[in-house]
């Protein structure tokens, strides 16, 4: 017990790291004010940018920047001590220059926002693996140090064919509700962010084989073990709830779907980066997961569930051929 202890805490750990992780991910790629990034109506009255003196619509802006505002154009020329273009050369090496420097404060909000959510897909994928990935290892370590049943992480048989084939048709019709539910958001006004999503595809045939072979099994593996196999199955045996129920007795015992429950919170909060929107449906994805588990008892079918999931949401969404290659 005191070994089964352990356990719980170190899995606790990594679960309030991911999620730590999961927050710094929220601001990285927090949705940008539109209107307000492209130099936009930010007031709602027609005008581009009043702090920059930019104008747009029937804006009268630059006739009261002066001090004299109020005085007759007859008796006060507007900036007489401004010399035009032609009566004053530039250089040709400082003018490009300057006139940048004017447009700034037009673009440098654009510019900010790609910079901040326009990270290397590689460096990206990189980190997403190597994390998850140390992880998962200790993870399993720990478990093996610990002595849970190997059942009840859902690791015995490890993959039959029947819950391959079961995985496969999950995952497909998870993936299939997600669409409908996405565009279902779209039609009602609900704002979806897809910058992590973007920011993950690769623009290389060799970055989505890493991504497709190496890095989305990683993270569906990783995250079925600790939000399914760990925090239903293994917590399950130490409250003396096994989350593998006999066929017909499913729903009897409560504590195999109140740990789904709270599995599939935290597996929502851990996708804070999606949107109000995404939390709800990633939340709804992971109880339908943890319920599969419960009533299965197979981990190999939700891994292939979750990474059927991811796998075809990138791929149709993302995947261009004509692009491969092109940085966008």
């Amino acid at each position: 017990m005191t070994r089964w202890t352990a356990f719980a805490g170190l899995a606790t750990v990594v679960l309030l790291l991911l999620l730590g992780l999961a927050r710094l991910s929220e601001a990285q790629f927090a949705p940008v004010d539109e209107p307000a990034a492209r130099g936009g109506d930010r007031y709602g009255d027609g005008n581009a940018d009043r702090a920059t003196g930019a104008t747009g619509g029937t804006d009268t802006a630059p006739e009261t920047h002066g001090p004299t505002a109020t005085s007759s154009r007859p008796e006060t020329p507007s900036r007489p001590e401004t010399p035009s273009r032609p009566e004053t050369p530039s250089h040709p090496a400082t003018t490009p220059d300057a006139d940048r420097s004017l447009s700034a404060p037009e673009r440098s909000p654009v510019a900010a926002a790609e910079a901040e959510a326009s990270l290397s897909a590689g460096v990206l994928l990189a980190n997403v693996a190597l994390s998850q990935g140390v992880f998962g290892a200790m993870l399993v370590a720990a478990a093996v140090w610990a002595d849970v049943p190997a059942a009840a992480l859902g690791l015995v048989p490890a993959a039959t064919p029947p819950d391959l084939a079961l995985g496969v048709g999950l995952g497909v019709a998870l993936w299939l509700a997600s669409e409908a539910g996405g565009r279902f958001a779209e039609r009602v006004g609900i704002e979806v962010n897809e910058a992590l999503r973007g920011a993950l595809a690769p623009d290389t045939l060799a970055g989505w084989a890493i991504l497709l072979l190496a890095v989305l099994p990683t993270v569906a593996l990783f995250e079925e073990f600790l939000f399914r196999a760990v925090l239903v199955g293994a917590f399950g045996v130490g409250l003396d709830a096994p989350a593998w129920l006999p066929a017909g007795v499913a729903g009897v015992d409560p504590w195999p779907w109140l740990l789904a429950v709270g599995s599939s919170l935290a597996f929502a909060l851990g996708h804070g980066a999606q949107g109000r929107a995404g939390i709800v449906a990633t939340g709804a994805l992971g109880f339908v997961l943890a319920g599969a588990f419960v009533l299965t008892g197979s981990f190999a079918l939700v891994a292939v569930a979750h990474y059927l999931v991811n796998a075809l949401t990138l791929v149709v969404h993302e995947f261009d051929p004509a692009a491969i290659g092109v940085r966008r």
